[in-house]
């Protein structure tokens, strides 16, 4: 797949990604937004991730721009120490997808690039005047110790104090801030299977072996709950004391309600008990970060928060938590919708707190290999053709189609009350299948069979 610029920033395969494209890419965005005081680069474990930041830093000294260069460090910890300097920000990473792809994600002084921005972007690409006179300044900082404060401030010392954490590190970027965070809230914490290979870790999609691994973990150690993010660090992962994952669009509930939100802003694929749950509006938008910004900043000025069914948390105003500040931070973050649920939890485990969630559960998983114009191809077949869509909705025997949403592919409300979604992939050639219904083994079941109806069709 060609390189490609969009909700997600760049992503391409690795051996697209030339110096030249990223050179032109940055160059676009120094063109195009507010830069502040510099720019911040940092990036993720993957094996190309060093000589990517290695050109990002090149290409924006060149045009006169000063370099703080952040190491490996994970991409909420990045926006927060930028944003803290009033400098912009390039994350190079490839977030969950394989590792012979990767990518930038861009951020201003004020956090994630906006769909305004993201189209300065683009009208600036391909431009040729210099933009400075002079090579910018190159420095070296690590902003993880500062991260880690973040949550000691606002948790305390004694916040998890009595729980026993399990950590599966893998290959994500953050896992030592992660360990050093539930450590200095009080926890017992237990490392897992620390990778030295790069491993694509998706949190909204969640495989059989990866449930079945934390499963023997909470086993095997004890453990009270199992944590982990994805490669970059702004998507969580938890699993209870059984091993059942918690989804992250369920984290996100919790954790807005644990922060006094007032409105949520979350995309057409989230769980719909938010609604339940007394919140005075509900925002709901196309997938990606972006559009939930965009919802977050439409809301006016008010205790908003955002959130993804991947679980990535943003927060829209500046909140307390249980020992002091929390201040407002506009990128998806992984350490938030963590942290929140766990000390909520406290000794009655995440388990009772899910189980007074409504009761409302969700899945979601992907086709790999499948290119965007084909599951692009087959939604609006389903949406246009009744007969095609009825003869699809029947495999499922949960009842006929009462309600269509287009936002954002194809999102079916059945008669019964179940929901299926399916929607092609915004960054990797991918069809995405999302379920809802009144129990987990629903959702799993529905999810299994259009997995399954898919592959017939795609």
């Amino acid at each position: 797949m060609a390189p490609k610029f969009g909700t997600s920033g760049l992503r391409g395969l690795v051996t697209d990604l030339t110096p030249d494209l990223i050179g032109a890419h940055v160059t676009a965005f120094l063109r195009a937004c507010p830069v502040g005081t510099g720019l911040w680069v940092g990036r993720d474990l993957r094996d190309s991730s060093p000589r990517i930041a290695f050109d990002v830093i090149a290409a924006a000294r060149m045009a006169g721009v000063d370099v703080t260069d952040c190491g490996a460090i994970p991409t909420p910890a990045l926006a927060l120490g930028a944003m803290g300097a009033g400098a912009a920000a390039v994350m190079i990473t490839g977030s969950h997808i394989p590792a012979d792809r990767n990518g930038l994600k861009f951020y201003t002084p004020a956090g994630e690039i906006t769909k305004a921005e993201e189209t300065g972007i683009l009208a600036n690409l391909g431009l040729s005047a210099p933009l400075g006179g002079r090579q910018g300044s190159l420095r070296q900082t690590d902003p993880g110790p500062d991260f880690v404060s973040r949550y000691l401030r606002a948790y305390g010392a004694q916040a998890l104090v009595g729980q026993r954490i399990g950590v599966w590190s893998h290959s994500a970027v953050g896992r030592d801030l992660l360990i050093a965070t539930l450590r200095a809230l009080g926890a017992e914490v237990v490392e897992i299977a620390r990778a030295t290979r790069f491993i694509p870790i998706d949190t909204e999609a969640v495989s059989n072996d990866t449930r079945a691994l934390l499963a023997r973990a909470v086993a095997t150690h004890g453990l009270d709950a199992i944590v982990s993010t994805d490669g970059d660090g702004d998507r969580p992962l938890l699993a209870d004391a059984t091993g059942q994952v918690v989804a992250g669009d369920v984290l996100g509930q919790i954790t807005a309600q644990a922060l006094g939100a007032r409105v949520v802003v979350t995309p057409v694929s989230s769980n719909t008990g938010v609604e339940a749950l007394g919140f005075d509006r509900i925002i709901r938008t196309k997938i990606g970060s972006p559009f939930v910004i965009a919802g977050m900043e439409s809301a006016g000025e008010t205790q908003v928060v955002g959130y993804e069914a991947n679980g990535g948390f943003l927060l829209g105003f500046d909140a307390t938590g249980p020992a002091g500040p929390l201040p407002r931070l506009m990128t998806r973050d992984s350490h938030l919708p963590i942290l929140a649920p766990l000390v909520a939890a406290g000794r009655d485990g995440l388990a009772a707190l899910v189980a007074r969630s409504p009761a409302r559960f969700t899945a979601a998983d992907r086709l790999q290999d499948v290119p965007t114009d084909r599951s692009a191809a087959l939604v609006t077949k389903l949406a246009e053709d009744r007969d095609a869509l009825v003869s699809f909705v029947a495999c499922f025997g949960a009842g006929s189609v009462a309600t269509m949403d287009r936002t954002d592919g194809l999102r079916l409300t059945l008669s019964s009350g179940r929901i299926i979604h399916l929607r092609p992939s915004g960054n990797a050639p991918e069809l995405r299948f999302y379920a809802e219904a009144e129990s987990h083994d629903a959702a799993m079941r529905l999810l299994a069979t259009g997995l399954e109806v898919l592959r017939q069709q795609r």
